[in-house]
């Protein structure tokens, strides 16, 4: 057998042993431990490294987290058996694991995170928006004795652009822009419009004409400065007096444009029917708003979790009154969950989900989780996930995880899930929503 050959199969077989020892259950799970852990504050975690060794365990920081209870604890733990961190005040500290206390083993870098509770909706909400700026909806014609046109079009204002300014006077209502743009014609100039595109200021001229059927000056816009609809309340937060809801951006219904909010406003509603979901055919809950003088909380973010504000208290008819845990991102799990909504009236149901399938996120990001519905009362009653039921809370193992954003068109039975941390980020409530990196 020559050299090369000898070193070949010598090789060969330290590779082999390689894998069989990395592959083994003890030395994967140890070689799998995370570097980086969060602990909510006054809750523990077990830290599972699977050796069969004994070694000292303890953390360089005890006011943040001890180790079984025990401040720099000496002792040896069977690293076989999970090792039970407990946290005691917002911060950062490491979880060092060393052998004959020498030798290093492990280090964990633990973050302790405050513990937020919050009170899981699924009410029906009606949702009022006024935009931040006048929305550009589409084109009509202004009909003159020469010719009919659009002028807004013939200067370039686009759909979906959203005018700010008109003359250099900040134009907040549609009532406003006309008032403004009519001034203008009857001066014979031309009105400076500026709006914003693509995050951008555009200042634009364009010359009024005058309609022969409504008698005023026109541009040709169809714009739109408020919008309105239903959705679900996802979570009121009691100790902030701030909410979330929706689990997704609302958007104009003819451009697709993301509405700028100025302000809005949060009222009762009720759902009235349910068109049934079916393959290729999403569902919808229809609804109606009631008692609309009683504003249940003011709108302050439209964004793409959901739309956020303030208000005072949890709105009637939940089915949960008390404030529970949330669940981290990385604390979320596939098996048995539920959701929380409303089918019928104003009254909240739960309701069995399975989640099919996590996205580890560090990041915010709208597609957290798969979700399944498996109750068969929604499932005869729904068909599945429907437009409306966005928005509505996802609850497992006493914690509010997250809520219901998406739909799978072809199979209304499944759709996505967002994390309640990145509602939660967006509503004012940090939550550290990325593990720290290791520096």
């Amino acid at each position: 057998m020559t050299k090369a050959l000898a070193k070949r199969i010598l090789g060969l077989i330290l590779a082999a042993l390689a894998v069989a020892l990395f592959s083994s259950t003890p030395i994967h799970q140890w070689a799998t431990t995370p570097s980086q852990i969060r602990i909510l504050e006054g809750h523990s975690t077990l830290l599972k490294l699977g050796l069969p060794v004994s070694a000292t365990v303890t953390t360089t920081n005890s006011h943040v987290a001890t180790v079984k209870g025990t401040p720099d604890s000496r002792l040896a733990f069977n690293l076989k058996q999970p090792i039970q961190i407990e946290s005691l005040a917002q911060g950062d500290t490491d979880v060092q694991v060393k052998l004959f206390g020498i030798l290093p083993v492990k280090s964990v870098h633990v973050s302790v995170v405050p513990d937020i509770k919050v009170i899981p909706g699924g009410q029906s909400i009606g949702v009022k928006i006024k935009s931040n700026g006048i929305m550009v909806v589409g084109y009509n014609l202004v009909k003159t004795p020469q010719r009919s046109f659009s002028p807004g079009e013939e200067a370039s204002i686009k759909v979906g652009d959203v005018i700010t300014e008109i003359d250099g006077r900040k134009t907040e209502s549609v009532e406003q822009a006309a008032m403004l743009i009519n001034k203008a014609g009857k001066d014979e100039r031309d009105a400076e419009v500026t709006v914003i595109r693509s995050r951008s200021a555009v200042r634009l001229h364009v010359k009024p004409a005058w309609d022969k059927e409504t008698e005023t000056y026109r541009i040709g816009l169809y714009i739109r400065d408020s919008a309105a609809g239903v959705g679900t309340l996802t979570f009121y937060a009691p100790d902030h007096k701030v909410f979330g809801a929706l689990g997704h951006v609302i958007s104009d219904m003819d451009t697709g444009q993301p509405i700028a909010v100025k302000d809005g406003q949060v009222v009762h509603s009720r759902v009235t029917s349910i068109d049934k979901g079916e393959s290729g055919q999403p569902g919808e809950k229809r609804g109606s708003m009631i008692d609309e003088d009683n504003v249940l909380g003011s709108i302050t973010k439209n964004t793409d979790f959901g739309v956020f504000g303030t208000m005072k208290k949890i709105p009637d008819y939940g089915k949960v009154t008390e404030a529970m845990p949330i669940a981290l991102a990385e604390q979320v799990k596939e098996g048995p969950a539920k959701i929380l909504t409303v089918v019928n009236g104003q009254r909240v149901e739960e309701y069995d989900i399975e989640i099919v399938n996590v996205l580890r996120q560090k990041y915010p990001a709208t597609k957290s989780m798969v979700i399944k519905i498996t109750d068969s009362r929604l499932l005869e009653q729904t068909g599945g996930i429907i437009q409306g039921m966005s928005g509505s809370p996802i609850l497992q193992d006493g914690k509010i995880v997250g809520a219901v954003t998406h739909v799978f068109v072809n199979d209304p039975t499944q759709g996505y899930g967002v994390f309640i941390e990145w509602m939660l980020n967006e509503a004012g409530i940090p939550t550290k929503s990325a593990i720290p990196k290791a520096s």
